[in-house]
């Protein structure tokens, strides 16, 4: 297990260092010479009191009328070195500023990438807070990382290495002194950073389990509300906030005791080298000065400074990676797969033939490429079949079982049952959602997994149950269905779907700007753009989950005359609760437990007197 921790460890670290050396490499190269050009005047300017002392200052105290001029062209030497030192601390932490942004927004921007390219399921098993947590908390991580950490960790090692060196030049036994007592400042740095870093992984986890639960809250507050389950979510939540609580305290409490330790350490090292260089300066031993003593006290705090800030960074890298790795990890959660190879192209037909064009005629057609490289077209009608197909969304349970229909070009399928029978597991399979395990579904004569899966979505469109309006104007919503609709097709399919009325009435009509999911519209209006959404796509294929179950009956019986007239011609499936909704449907399916126990149209299985005519007649609910 700590090998497999180490060698993911290493794989993100070579991630990371991947996207800053693939743009900013060049950026990132001067920002290490700078820190070189920085770290190295801080010293100089250390080893500058020994001159200062022994070759400057110790002369003019036996000279009766001194000769400051030396002095203070020693000094404006010095004050242009410290110059250009500063000068680079300010490009370095400038550059990493922008590199650190630059390098966050390309991780974004492939993060999200990659979450589009994701399968329905991913979205299922994790909750949306959680997955926001990666872009918020995690990325942010990352930056104090990239802008702060890494620098300064460069500039701390960097910094030691010329100190321990300028050390060894003014002496050998006390660099071995210093060296021995730094090793034991090292131990203990190890030590607590041990410990801490298990607690900064378990505080990005915990971190993203309460941002997913604060916005499942969020989103159902009036359902708590309702249901007096106040109490219940604030127990929940507290559980989940203590987590987090405990992780973040140990994890913090560690760093935080980290550098008063090191301070503390360092302080005392100064003293021991103050007390044994002053010794060593009196007995004559190694030949040190009072200018050599007081430089190899100012390299000394040098030494040790950088390690307590590695110390203290190394917390914030620990943290940095735990958020990588959980980036990272959604990054490489395998994509959607898809091998389709025919696709939806735009046709018209000359005599018998079907030719492929580039204008859009509102005739589709299936191109189908073959080993040989011909190439077969076969019209887009809306022929939908199922052969004996099962499905469960997981290995050990079966949801659908010999699930087999035929939906012929322009016909009206519409599934009854049970909440929970399987009615909209079946349109998610059309859509390929989800694949199946067993069984076969065509589409057009075509099996629907050698359909690439864009273009059969585009062929198809849903009216879902849940609706969901984006931010942006009533007009940008509808067209979500068709972004290169023309304002005359939106006004179209609003009145189509009914919804043209109630739009006409706000005050910026079409204008109106939509925010917070519709909050300020009826579910019933909301539900309506849907429709008209669906109705500007004008696809061969329909689904409707439930579509005008938030419509009153009054706007039922509105809508149901535009969604007739746009269901004419077209193949459409209809999920449906209430029996007077699809009873001018073609076929009626009745599911129970993911078996379709009866099909016929509404005649039909009224005269059989089976599970749907007591449904009908009130002798049997749906749960």
């Amino acid at each position: 297990m700590m090998e497999n921790k180490k060698s993911r460890r290493n794989k993100t670290a070579k991630r990371l260092i991947g996207y800053i050396a693939g743009t900013y490499k060049a950026r990132f190269i001067f920002v290490c010479i700078s820190i070189l050009i920085s770290a190295s005047a801080g010293v100089i300017g250390s080893l500058f009191l020994q001159v200062l002392i022994d070759d400057y200052i110790t002369p003019m105290l036996s000279q009766a009328k001194p000769d400051f001029t030396p002095l203070f062209h020693v000094i404006l030497y010095m004050v242009g070195i410290y110059l250009v030192g500063v000068l680079c601390t300010y490009l370095y932490n400038f550059l990493m500023a922008t590199i650190s942004q630059g390098v966050l927004k390309r991780i974004r921007d492939d993060m999200f990438s990659h979450m589009e390219m994701l399968p329905v399921k991913y979205f299922d098993t994790h909750t949306h807070g959680e997955t926001m947590s990666r872009y918020t908390n995690d990325t942010d991580t990352l930056r104090q990382m990239i802008s702060q950490s890494i620098p300064m960790v460069f500039s701390s090692v960097v910094t030691m290495i010329v100190v321990f060196v300028s050390m060894v030049y003014i002496s050998i036994h006390l660099t071995l002194f210093a060296t021995a007592f730094t090793g034991l400042m090292v131990l203990t740095i190890f030590k607590i950073g041990n410990k801490s870093k298990k607690y900064f992984g378990q505080q990005q986890k915990s971190l993203g389990e309460v941002n997913g639960y604060v916005e499942e809250m969020m989103e159902g507050q009036k359902v708590v509300k309702v249901f007096c389950h106040e109490k219940k979510a604030k127990e929940d939540f507290d559980v989940l906030n203590e987590k987090l609580c405990y992780s973040s305290t140990q994890a913090n409490k560690l760093a935080n005791i980290l550098m008063p330790t090191m301070f503390n350490l360092s302080t005392l090292l100064y003293i021991l080298i103050a007390i044994l260089g002053g010794i060593m300066g009196i007995k004559n031993v190694g030949g040190l000065t009072l200018g050599s003593i007081a430089a190899f006290l100012q390299l000394s705090r040098s030494f040790t400074m950088p390690l307590g800030q590695i110390a203290q960074q190394s917390n914030f890298i620990i943290m940095a990676f735990a958020g990588a790795e959980r980036i990272f990890e959604l990054m490489d959660e395998k994509p959607e797969e898809d091998n389709g190879y025919v696709t939806l192209v735009n046709a018209k037909i000359e005599g018998e033939r079907i030719v492929e064009v580039k204008e859009r005629t509102e005739i589709w057609a299936w191109k189908y490429p073959h080993s040989d490289g011909s190439v077969t077209y076969t019209r887009l009608l809306g022929d939908v079949r199922f052969i004996d197909v099962n499905f469960g969304y997981t290995e050990e349970e079966t949801t659908l079982h010999n699930i087999s229909l035929y939906a012929a070009p322009g016909q009206k399928v519409a599934f009854v049952g049970a909440t929970g029978a399987g009615k909209t597991t079946i349109t998610n399979l059309i859509n390929r959602f989800y694949d199946i395990q067993e069984g076969k579904i065509y589409y057009d004569g075509i099996d629907i997994k050698k359909i690439r899966k864009s273009d059969l979505r585009r062929s198809i469109a849903m009216v879902l149950q849940d609706t969901h309006l984006f931010t942006g104007t009533i007009m940008e919503n509808i067209r979500y269905g068709k972004l290169d609709a023309t304002d005359e097709e939106v006004y179209e399919a609003a009145k189509l779907a009914n919804a043209d009325s109630f739009i006409s009435m706000l005050p910026n009509g079409y204008n109106t700007m939509i925010t917070d999911d519709g909050g300020d519209l009826s579910q019933g209006q909301r539900q309506l753009l849907s429709i008209a959404r669906a109705a500007v796509a004008n696809p061969p294929v329909l689904i409707l989950d439930e579509a005008t179950s938030s419509i009153d009956t009054r706007t039922e019986i509105m809508v149901q005359q535009g969604m007739d007239a746009l269901m004419k011609g077209r193949t459409v499936f209809v999920i449906a609760h209430r029996l007077s909704t699809v009873q001018n449907a073609d076929v009626i399916m009745l599911i129970d437990s993911g078996r379709i126990i009866e099909c016929g149209n509404h005649e039909e299985l009224i005269k059989a007197k089976g599970r749907y005519y007591q449904l009908y007649t009130g002798a049997f609910e749906l749960e």
